[in-house]
């Protein structure tokens, strides 16, 4: 059964930094994508970065693009989402995921992925 596990998150100010983690576990993802996305109340899940588990060609939001780094440690198989100058508008629940990909056309939609883990909160103050 695949398990998909996220840490990190929590209250911080604005312009500060965050690193989220994600432990996998019950398959290999050899040739899969991983990646975040994050929901804010009252809006719709959206795409963070994206990973290829074996390659690593990253993509990312434009929102977030020069301050998020998306990166993956194989041996752990774990992946991690750096953040950096936090904004207040990036306050949400933060959900790791695993589809079936290595094409970067795909690595944004929601219908790629095929595992989700539980989220976390990230918090932004002004």
């Amino acid at each position: 059964q695949v398990q998909l596990v996220e840490s990190g998150g929590g209250l911080v100010q604005a312009g500060g930094s965050l690193r989220l983690s994600c432990a996998a576990s019950g398959r290999t993802f050899s040739n899969y994508a991983v990646g975040w996305f994050r929901q804010a109340p009252g809006k719709e899940r959206e795409f963070v970065a994206a990973i290829t588990w074996s390659g690593g060609r990253t993509n990312y939001a434009d929102s977030v693009k020069g301050r998020f780094t998306i990166s993956r440690d194989n041996a752990k198989a774990t992946f991690y989402l750096i953040m950096n100058s936090l904004k207040p508008e990036d306050t949400a629940v933060y959900y790791c995921a695993a589809g079936r990909t290595t094409a970067i056309a795909t690595m944004k939609s929601l219908n790629t992925y095929d595992y989700w883990g539980q989220g976390t909160q990230v918090t932004v103050s002004s």
